[in-house]
């Protein structure tokens, strides 16, 4: 039984078996906390394989989570289905729509040599599934859709769709009444003509007083980057840019983490945690500034040039993510600006 949560470790489940449920999020029903995201358990880096289906765990604690098994199960059969486990499926967000009793999960997609990236989306009728595709492959507002997450509007169940327009800029996209697609209206946030690792990806949003946050991080792939945190009135914003939440972070790699949601627990008076993925623990204690040359390397196939790199650095150039771990760490709100404060060890029975 665990206590805590202990971040820069592995996690196991009650049945002492890896967590694998990354780029995911947490849903609280009927007394359970569901965390759900993407099953790496064969993502090894050799083979070709990106993902095993959609994982489920549920605790009562958030610190003992039961293996609940496959929400979604990948097509092993259809090579051609976006949920075959070579498309590269990231990120699934699922929310409920009061109004069709269903839930509705949108997944990522990258395909192709240039990885187009579309959204697959499925509904059940119970949370745990089944899932059925609904609308498959879909390129919302005719834009490559890369990272993303989806809010409802607890008053109104509006609900909008924060995602990144691939190596340009983010978009906040209303969604149609029962979630399945874009309704055509949106705006424009943080556009960066000069691409990566500037643009913003892995979004997360929370509300909180009346404001609206998302946290953000740059387009690095799984190499880890600095964050950076913005404000706003409204979903649609406009969004002021606040800076980087992670203080005292001397790497200016989030804590060597991407983050993946923000979680408010309910209960608790204050208490937001920011879900994040450590995809490649074996890079801890590289800088940014070392990751982005190693990420130079590789993007330009100067693959002998990057495993001699990575040889000096005593670093496997394989990205087994089946090794991925997790930081989850509360977020500390001083006026305006939020931040994340590292901890080895922390307990939810701390805050009010």
């Amino acid at each position: 039984m665990f206590n805590s949560i202990k971040n820069g470790q592995p996690w196991f489940d009650t049945e002492g078996k890896r967590i694998h449920a990354h780029g995911g999020s947490i849903m609280y029903l009927d007394g359970y906390y569901y965390w759900y995201g993407e099953n790496k358990e064969k993502t090894n880096g050799v083979d070709d394989i990106w993902h095993w289906g959609v994982r489920c765990y549920r605790s009562k604690d958030l610190y003992n989570w039961e293996d609940m098994g496959l929400l979604i199960a990948p097509d092993q059969e259809n090579k051609n289905s976006s949920l075959h486990p070579t498309s590269k499926m990231d990120r699934p967000h699922i929310i409920y729509n009061e109004k069709t009793k269903k839930f509705v999960c949108w997944l990522k997609i990258m395909e192709g040599d240039g990885w187009t990236q579309t959204e697959t989306i499925l509904t059940a009728d119970k949370f745990l599934g089944p899932y059925t595709v609904v609308n498959p492959r879909l390129q919302p507002l005719g834009m490559n859709a890369g990272d993303f997450d989806l809010v409802v509007d607890p008053e109104t169940q509006k609900a909008y769709y924060y995602f990144e327009r691939v190596h340009s800029e983010t978009i906040c996209a209303e969604l149609t009444d029962d979630y399945t697609d874009v309704n055509g209206t949106y705006t424009v946030h943080f556009p960066h003509p000069e691409g990566t690792p500037h643009v913003r990806e892995a979004t997360a949003h929370c509300e909180r007083n009346g404001k609206h946050y998302l946290i953000t991080s740059g387009t690095s792939g799984y190499y880890p980057n600095p964050s950076e945190v913005a404000v706003a009135d409204s979903y649609h914003g406009p969004y002021r840019v606040l800076g980087n939440p992670h203080p005292n972070d001397e790497s200016h790699t989030s804590y060597h983490s991407q983050i993946s949601s923000i979680f408010k627990v309910p209960g608790k008076k204050d208490l937001y945690i920011a879900c994040a993925d450590r995809w490649l623990p074996a890079y801890n204690g590289l800088s940014y500034e070392k990751l982005l040359e190693i990420r130079a390397l590789r993007k330009s196939k100067k693959f002998d040039e990057m495993k001699q790199m990575l040889d000096d650095l005593g670093v496997s150039p394989i990205m087994n993510t089946s090794l991925a771990e997790y930081v989850w760490l509360p977020l500390r709100f001083e006026d305006d600006m939020v931040y994340i404060d590292w901890r080895d060890e922390w307990r939810i029975e701390d805050y009010d």
